[in-house]
Order: C-alpha cells, then structure tokens, then sequence
C-alpha cells in the first residue's frame, strides 16, 4: 500500500487543506440587506476592508478544518490601485452572463490529504484592467459572449508572471510552503510578494471576545498563538521584513464611523500601495505578512521558501527541497496504483488535474440561519424584513464543515445535487470523503424536519432531481470494489434510513395530485423550459413533469436496490424492498396513464416523453419539447440477478402476488418475467420498443448527439422553436447551443442545447445497466441514420469517448473546450494546463459558464478510469 494511501487512515492529515474559500464578498452568507441584494451588499471594492463574519478568501489558500488560522498569497506588480489578495470577478448584476471570474489560474496537482498540493495564478505586469473589465461586460448584451482577461490582451507579449504555489506537509501540522515566480517576459520585472497569515475573526461579534495573536519573534518569524489551535510559527525564509495590522473592518473607511481601532484589515494593502501608516510598528496583531520585494530576470524564475508549523524551535526551512521531493513521489505513486489500466498519459493528466480541482475545491462552509437571520448581540441589529425573507423556513440549518464546492468562486457554498456527483469521482480517491459528504446533508442540522435536504444557500427550499440515493449506492460499489472488502453497510443503512424521511417529503409535497406524478419544480435544469418550473403557474395551472417523475422513479428503484443490499444480512429489509418495488410501479403506471381519460406523458405520435400542462378546468396538453426532460425516464432502470430473489424468498413472494393482482402495472415493467440468459431480470420505465424510439433521437446527430455528448436540447428546436401564447405572451424555446440569451431562470446557466456532465454520465450508467440485462444481441443504430448497429455498452462507451474529447488534443492540437482562444491553445504556458468548465457548447465543445467547476465536471475522471 503507498503512503498516501496509508495517511488516509489517519484524520489528523487532513487537518490543513486547501480549505480558504475564493470569494466571500457577494455571498448570501454576508448579506444583511433588507431586501435579499446580496451582489450589492458586499462588493470586491469592500473585501479588502470588510471583516467577514462567515468565512476568509484568498488565493491559493489554506487553513484549518476550522479555519481558525489562514493563509494566502498576496501580490503588486507596483501598477495596480490594490494588491493582489483575492481573485476578481463580476458581480451577477454585472456580468453579461451573470457572475464570471477574471483571472486566468489552474489547480495542478493535489493528493486526497493534502500532503502535496499545486496551483498556479498567472499576475500581469502591466496593470491590471479592473475598470475595462467592468465596462465592457456591461456594454455586451445576451447576445454577446463575456469579456474576459484574455481578451483584453494583457498577456499577448508575455509580460506576466506565472506563480506557482505549493505545499508540501512534512507532519500533519508542519507545513513546508514554496512558490516560484516565473517572469515570462522579455525584460526582467519587479513584484512584491506578500504571503499573508490571517486569523478570522471570531471575536467581534458579542459571542466570545478571546483574541489570538500573532507577533513576530523575529525578521523572518512569526509567533501565532491561538487557544484552540495551539502555538505555531511561521518562518519566512530571506523576508524584507513582517508587516501586521488587525483583521478588522475599516469602519471609517466603508461606514463613515470611528471606534477604538486604529489599525485595520486593509492596512497591509495601504501600506504597500501607498506607504501609509497603517500598519502596527509593535508587530503585533491579528493578520501579517512577509514582504519579498523581488527583482526576476527576464525568463528567469526565484523561489521563496515559508514553513507553518506546530511552534519547534528548529523550524526552519532547510531541508524542503528534500520534503518536496518525497511528498511529490509519494503523490506518483498515489496516482500510479490509481492510473496503472490507463495506457494513455493524455488521459492520466487530465484525470489527475481534475481530481487536483476537486481536492482544491474543499471549503470550509460556515452558516448558522438562526443567528445570520436575528442577527449577532455586538452588532447592529438587522432589518426586520429579513425575519420573513430568504432561508427563513431553514433557522436549523448550522453548518461548520469542509464541504466540496461547485465552484469555490463562482459558486462558494455547497449545491446537495452538485455534490452527489462530486462523490462519484471522490469515491475513486478518497471513499471515506466521499460517504462523509454524502452523509452530511442527511444530518438534522442540514436536512430540514420535514425531510427535505438543503438545495443551496441562495434558496435552501429550491427542489433538485433526488440523487443522493443513486449517488450513496455508485459510491458504496466503487468503494466495495476497489478494497477488495464486504462493503461498508453501516454506511449503506445510516443514509438509507435518512433517506426514507426525504423519499417521503417528496411523496408528500411534490405529488399535488396524488396521482404520481410530480410537479419536482426547478430540478437542477434552470431555463429548460418555458416556464419558471420553481414558481407557481398562474390561473391555477400545474406542470406534471417528466422530469420529477422519472426521478423519483429512479430514487425508488436505487432504495429498493439499496433495501436488498442490506436485506442480506437483515431480512427486515425485505420488505423495504418491496415497498420501494411497489413505488416504482405505481409511478410507471401514471407515467403510462394519468386517470382514465389522460394520455399520459408519452407521445405516440413523436414516440418521446413530454411535460404535461394542466389547466384549472382539468384539461392538459403536452409541452412538445424535445429536451434533456424526455431522456431521464432513461435514467431509472435496475438490474436484478435471479440470485438476489432465490435468496430472499420475502422479497420474491411479495412481488409474485403483486405481479398476480396487478397484471396492469405489472405489464408496465420491462420483461420482469423473462429473464436473460444469465439469469437477470430488468426493471425499467421502459420497454425495448420505447427505450429504442428514445435513443433513435438521442442519438441523432441532428436532434441531441453532438460530436462531444449529449445536447441538453434538440437541436432540432434551431429551426423549429416551440412557441406558445399564454394570455398574449409568446413564450418560445429555442435551440442555443452556448450561453444563454435570455434572462429567464438563471443567470448564466443555459439548459437550451449546451452539453452538461451529469445527465450525461446517468445516460452512459443507464445504457451499461441495459446492456447489463440484454446483452450483445440488442444492437441499436448509432448514430442514427449511419447504418451502423452497437450494442448498448459499445454506445456507451462511444458517448465516454466524446465527452472525454472535449479534452484531448485533436489531430490539429486543439482541445474542444479552449474553442478559438490561440493563447490557450498553442502556447506551451497556457496549452498544458486544463479548465474544467461548467458546461460546454452544443456545437463545439467551448467550455462556457463557471471556469473552475471541477465538481461535476469532474466526472470526466470517472469516465477516464477503466471498468475493469
């Protein structure tokens, strides 16, 4: 077993991690407006001066599991009006496309521990174009693609600075720091750089009023003393000198209002920039830094050496380069035993810098609802529409975790169906994460008393598809698999029985009818239709949605595979079993037949699944949209081996005797009675004949299959928009294979044709499942019209390889997701190192929406990783 693997068993290395988020400024978390406005309340122009109550930002940081103690690295090429502390981006109001980093930065390597980890931020030397960034964004319209760094051509001559920063843990507290400043210019350049530690603040807010401290003992060391931390210290290898000042608000500055503090958070910053005397000359304080003024010659690079660790006396950094060698090696190895079935090393790299992008998109989330909404005793109390406004349903919510991030700029706070599939790719690295994440939402301080889990901060009542079981069941098997071991049970049943309470919320609030169908909402898809689905339709109308009951199909059906799985050694479970069993059933009844005179929501004529519109009087008509809501029927299917029900005779006898009292739901159910050749049996929404009308037009280069996945839209609505008047509106849904056009249901999500990840990796799950039960002889044309027959696994794994191609570098050297940007994809600086974005043109393959969302997009490394 290699090292890394074996600091898995032992917690205390995960201690420090990359946990520092990218932006707190902008967060619902800091808003105490009146009115919601939380892009308003807090801004970039305020972070350097604003303490913060929830959480620390910076770049390429770390902290504790507490994040009591921070650092991060802080830069001035001398040009810029600020120093460089913490990432820009535009504001969901002023991105043309809603919220959108401006930096160009790469996470690089990482281990599951920690124990070696690398990122790299690329600093212009010329100054840095804040104010053009703004403007230009807002003179752009929907229509327009964003603005970004790159465009504005600031790094064209290559006078910019390439910083890579690393860290190397000697100990489980003895962190050993290095970062290399490349210049890559022509000419040599001048950069101060200024790693900075940081506590945050804890003591401001009326609760508890103990002040760590730190000071320096030194020219080059610092003495941090903290009383649940312990005695560290910093060692600042050849520092200029150790700069301090407090953590704490300029309130003169942002609120026109003096108190007894005399040194703030942004005196670090006034003082580089502007030689002010705002910082203490006792070096003492609550926020430090060591100023490195360097000099670098043109295509030249210098290292600075810093070392945090438990307070030893002999704490110094010699000896690093050895640390930084093993840990490394160690890293190697790691990925080694991993990656040993791949053959390709394009392949590995990708896998391993999108795992580097998970691991680097921990975060240490701290929310309490009840006291955010009342407001803390040493504050201002906050304004009292905020009782009856945003989470207010969600007062139990209290969260004090390391959480994996969407995004940890664009989308700092954990989204509970994001991270469902973040465990998937988790679970190949770090099991034991990955089902400590996935457990978390079902505790009482995440998941609310009436069982539903917490969407996102921005709407903890939004309702997304229900995956948790599906993701809690793929990460026990991957788990069970890779350790050669029983399966981890304890784990199984512990969320199984959270899970029931959730199942029923949803049977109980998303049901309307009673009819099983579900009305599901929002699920995840923002703009997908032509309705807002997380609002209430006027006129009394509802949507019966494809969608919500093909997911609740598969939410059955994953607790039912999940009841059997630990019905095995408890045979209670059995009729668990049988009760999710029965579920499914009844749900593919409504699906076929909603009451006697309905239609269902299968179309015979356009043999594909559709939403369902129904009016106050009782009528309904279907929305004929070909979109992502018809191929998630797909999605809930299972496999059953004839062995499981000899085994648990229960379970067996109870589906006999529905099968005998139900022949009209039992003939619902794909080939139950026939079981394959090797003794399977199929439980699916579909049958053969319709499974095949569906994928006739997924895989259809003309409608969903794109040379780079599945499109989230036909593209068959480019020339043939569905349009509908609703009291003299027209509503219409178009094909738009990249950003979206429209202000509708998200910012700057587009579910209008682009290519996303998850959907695309439940179809390739769905179709191995298939091929699970039918074997090679089931063949199916693809694409279609090609006159090419594959059975379902070979079409999955087709479908793999062109979401993986979005990537690699094709015959040409392009990589799809870098589109036409010539920077990215030829300059050998810029080419190696990987984005994974949020999702991906319909067209294409452009990489579009949140740069750094390596969560779900992270997928790409399950992809990658060999069946086998």
């Amino acid at each position: 077993m290699n090292p890394e693997t074996l600091r898995l068993k032992d917690i205390s290395w995960k201690k420090w991690g990359p946990y520092l988020s990218e932006r707190q400024w902008g967060t619902v978390r800091e808003d105490y407006s009146p009115d919601g406005s939380a892009w308003s309340y807090t801004t970039h122009d305020m972070a350097r001066s604003k303490s913060w109550r929830w959480g620390e930002e910076g770049i390429g940081g770390i902290c504790d599991d507490r994040q009591l103690l921070c650092f991060s690295v802080a830069l001035w090429n001398g040009k810029d009006p600020i120093i460089k502390e913490r990432l820009f981006g535009l504001s969901g109001n002023e991105g043309n496309h809603g919220e959108d980093v401006k930096e160009i930065y790469y996470y690089l390597d990482s281990t599951p521990t920690h124990s070696y980890m690398k990122m790299l931020y690329k600093y212009p030397q010329s100054e840095f174009p804040y104010n053009w960034l703004v403007e230009e964004n807002a003179r752009r319209s929907k229509a327009d693609p964003e603005f970004e760094l790159i465009d504005t051509g600031i790094f064209n001559d290559d006078k910019y600075f390439d910083i890579f920063i690393e860290y190397a843990k000697s100990e489980a507290e003895d962190i050993l720091i290095r970062i290399t400043v490349q210049n890559r210019a022509n000419e040599k350049a001048n950069l101060v750089l200024l790693p900075t530690l940081w506590f945050r603040n804890t003591w401001r807010w009326g609760y508890d009023d103990y002040k760590p401290n730190l000071f320096a003992i030194s020219n080059d060391t610092v003495e941090i003393e903290h009383k649940d931390l312990g005695e560290y210290l910093l060692v600042c290898e050849n520092c200029n000198g150790l700069i301090f000042c407090e953590n704490e608000t300029n309130t003169p500055k942002l609120y026109n209002y003096r108190d007894e503090m005399k040194y703030f958070k942004d005196g670090i910053n006034d003082y580089v920039i502007n030689n002010a005397a705002s910082v203490d000359p006792e070096k003492d304080g609550t926020k430090c830094a060591a100023r490195y003024d360097l000099q670098i010659e043109a295509k030249q690079s210098l290292q600075v050496h810093l070392r945090l660790s438990k307070k030893n006396p002999s704490a110094k950094t010699a000896g690093q380069e050895k640390i930084f060698g093993l840990r490394l090696q160690e890293a190697d190895l790691f990925y080694a035993d991993l990656q040993k079935e791949i053959a390709n090393d394009e392949l590995k790299q990708i896998q391993r810098q999108a795992f580097a992008g998970m691991l680097w998109s921990k975060q240490f989330y701290l929310y309490n609802v009840n006291q955010w909404l009342k407001g803390d005793p040493a504050e201002p109390t906050p304004p009292a529409e905020r009782l009856k406004g945003r989470n207010k349903e969600w007062r139990h919510l209290n969260n004090a975790d390391i959480m994996s991030m969407p995004d940890k700029w664009e989308y700092p706070w954990f989204a509970s169906w994001d991270l469902a599939f973040h465990c998937i790719s988790f679970s190949l690295i770090d099991p034991g994460f990955a089902k400590d994440q996935l457990t978390k939402l079902t505790h009482e301080w995440y998941m609310h008393p009436n069982g539903q889990l917490p969407a996102y901060e921005w709407s903890f009542s939004d309702v997304n598809p229900p995956v948790h079981a599906w993701a809690a069941w793929r990460v026990y098997e991957i788990d069970k698999k890779m350790s050669n071991a029983q399966g981890d049970t304890q784990f199984l049943e512990i969320i199984f029985h959270k899970l029931l309470m959730n199942f029923t919320w949803w049977v109980n609030r998303k049901d309307v009818e009673g009819n099983n169908i579900f009305e599901g909402g929002f699920l995840g898809m923002d703009n997908i239709g032509l309705f807002d689905r997380n609002s209430t339709l006027a006129n009394g109308a509802t949507l019966e949605q494809s969608d919500g009951t093909s997911w609740v199909a598969m939410y059955s059906l994953n607790l039912m595979r999940i009841a059997l799985e630990l019905a095995k050694t408890n045979s209670v479970y059995q009729d668990m079993a049988n009760k999710f069993f029965e579920h499914f059933l009844y749900i593919a009844g409504a699906m076929e037949n909603m009451g006697e005179s309905a239609t269902g929501l299968w179309d015979e004529g356009d043999e594909f699944f559709y939403d369902m519109l129904r009016l106050s009087d009782g009528s309904t008509f279907k929305l004929k949209i070909r979109s992502m809501v018809g191929l998630i029927p797909l999605f809930a299917v299972e496999v059953l081996d004839d062995e499981i029900l000899q085994s648990q005779p229960e379970f067996a006898a109870r589906l006999r005797w529905f099968f005998d009292n139900r022949p009209d739901l039992a003939s619902l159910v794909s080939r139950w009675h026939e079981k394959s050749a090797d003794e399977k049996h199929l439980l699916s929404l579909l049958r053969g004949h319709r499974m095949k009308r569906i994928l006739y037009r997924m895989l259809d280069e003309n409608e969903f299959l794109s040379p780079y996945g599945i499109r989230a839209l036909s593209k068959y609505h480019e020339e043939h928009p569905y349009e509908l008047n609703v009291d003299g509106t027209l509503l219409s849904v178009k094909y738009t294979p990249g950003e979206s056009i429209t202000d509708l249901f998200g910012g700057n999500s587009n579910w209008r044709g682009p290519i996303w990840m998850p959907p695309n990796f439940l179809i390739i799950e769905s179709l191995q499942r298939f091929h699970h039960y039918y074997g090679d002889e089931f063949r199916v044309e693809y694409p279609t019209h090609s006159g090419n027959y594959y059975s379902l696994d070979e079409i999955a794994a087709g479908l793999q390889e062109r979401l993986v191609a979005l990537f690699l570098r094709d015959t040409k050297g392009r990589r799809a997701i870098f589109g036409d940007n010539d920077k990215f994809q030829f300059d050998g600086n810029f080419n190696n190192y990987l984005l994974f974005y949020e999702y991906f043109h319909g067209d294409n393959g452009r990489g579009i929406g949140a740069s750094h969302q390596t969560g779900w997009t992270g997928l790409v490394a399950k992809l990658i990783q060999p069946r086998s």
